[in-house]
């Protein structure tokens, strides 16, 4: 019995040596205002690693966005987890919509946001910064594809469940890193002509993406905050969450070797 209680010890130690998960805010200036973000790292790894910035859903940035940070940090990333709104401005609908909505309005601002939240990631010293790609939710994945189509250098972006239009698909042209949207297929907020266009936009531009559309998953597929009823146009689908994550995982085992 002493054999295995210390047997038992020593490894909760082991486990807990693995996931020595840092999580903090940060603060910092972005477009006239001070945003807070959120970082996470696994302080066991040694210099810097790839590194992953998270974009949002409408809400803003909230626990949902930092649980996806820890997960990514146990997985070995480096992840800061940006703040488009501002710091304190977590709306709940309707006014996130409107939140949402003045952003996808102005993509000028909205890029500007996403460009130095990027900017924020690239200065850690966690941070490889010749590995970073970026993964979106919702509004955060419409903002990932803003990112890339600003022409900001970055290995790749993900999109779950985001919007997929922009006024300017010509810049398109600017994409420098590889583009994988993770979309449900039953998705009312994201009409057909959307997606046919976006991929139009895509092969204009000769840009490196790969589309997946999970059956019967609707927006928000990924978010249990989202409820479980379909019928309301957003819901959670836990095999299309689990299969995105894993496609995610896949993309970047690909992009960083």
């Amino acid at each position: 019995m002493k054999h295995l209680l210390f047997f038992l010890s020593l490894l909760s130690l082991t486990i807990d040596a693995r996931a020595d998960i840092v999580e903090t805010s940060i603060e910092y200036e972005s477009a006239g205002a001070t945003c807070e973000g959120w970082h996470a790292y696994d302080d066991s790894i040694e210099g810097s690693r790839p590194s992953i910035l998270i974009s949002h859903q409408w809400t803003g940035l909230t626990d949902y966005e930092k649980m996806r940070a820890k997960m990514l940090a146990e997985l070995g990333y480096n992840v800061f987890a940006l703040d488009i709104y501002g710091k304190g401005i977590r709306p709940l609908p309707p006014e996130s919509g409107e939140m949402a909505g003045k952003f996808k309005g102005d993509r000028d601002l909205y890029r500007e946001r996403l460009k130095d939240g990027l900017a924020v990631l690239r200065s850690l010293p966690q941070t490889d910064a010749s590995k970073i790609a970026a993964i979106g939710y919702c509004f955060g994945g419409t903002g990932v594809l803003e990112l890339v189509r600003s022409g900001a250098d970055v290995a790749g972006v993900v999109s779950f469940h985001g919007g997929l239009g922009t006024p300017t698909p010509e810049d398109a042209a600017n994409i420098k890193g590889e583009v994988l949207v993770l979309h449900g297929a039953a998705d009312p907020h994201v009409p057909l002509e959307e997606v046919k266009a976006f991929h139009a936009e895509m092969l204009d531009a000769n840009v490196a993406y790969t589309f997946t559309a999970y059956p019967d998953a609707v927006h928000a597929f990924t978010q249990k905050m989202a409820g479980d009823d379909p019928s309301k146009g957003a819901a959670y689908q836990e095999a299309a969450d689990l299969a995105s994550w894993d496609a995610m995982q896949i993309f970047f085992d690909r992009l960083f070797k």
